[in-house]
């Protein structure tokens, strides 16, 4: 009989492409379902508020080494050798910000002279020294602060893990 039901299993295979009912239930079996099973999305990448931050910081070190620089002990170097590395930092830190995000001034006057506050927007102007209760409507500018007006950065590779800002080298020699 076993022989005869795996006969009969072979060539309902074989000429018809599945097993009749009969035949399965005779096996003790139940038919799945006929509904596809959809395999899971992919799941994408989480993507958090530091990612932003931990780009600009991975450009910055491909453009000018910052995070070198500022992981380096500089204690050992003479004052000019320093001088003469954050000149050339320095220009290549503003270039990089430059092209990837617009800043411009909260208050476009000079340092040291007397201004109006644009507002009482406490986001927009910080009162320093001996600030009375009631802040006045002025005072002289320490800082013109800075606003970013275009941020226009490059999207992150779906497979890139922000948090590597720079990838080890190694030289094949």
């Amino acid at each position: 009989m076993k022989i005869g039901l795996a006969f009969k299993c072979f060539f309902s295979l074989l000429f018809g492409g599945e097993l009749s009912n009969e035949t399965i239930a005779e096996l003790g079996l139940t038919r799945k379902s006929a509904a596809p099973v959809k395999a899971p999305a992919p799941v994408a990448p989480s993507r958090t508020t530091a990612d932003g931050a931990l780009q600009i910081l991975g450009i910055l070190q491909r453009d000018s080494r910052l995070v070198d620089f500022l992981m380096e002990d500089i204690s050992g170097y003479a004052d000019d050798q320093v001088g003469a590395a954050v000149r050339e930092l320095h220009d290549q830190c503003r270039d990089a910000v430059a092209r990837y995000v617009k800043l411009e001034p909260i208050i476009d006057g000079v340092e040291g002279t007397p201004v109006k506050a644009p507002g009482n927007d406490a986001n927009l102007v910080k009162f320093v020294g001996n600030v009375p209760a009631t802040p006045p409507p002025g005072g002289t500018l320490r800082h013109k602060g800075w606003r970013a007006t275009k941020v226009d950065m490059p999207a992150l590779a779906a497979k890139q893990d922000p948090a590597i800002l720079a990838p080890a080298e190694i030289e094949i020699e």
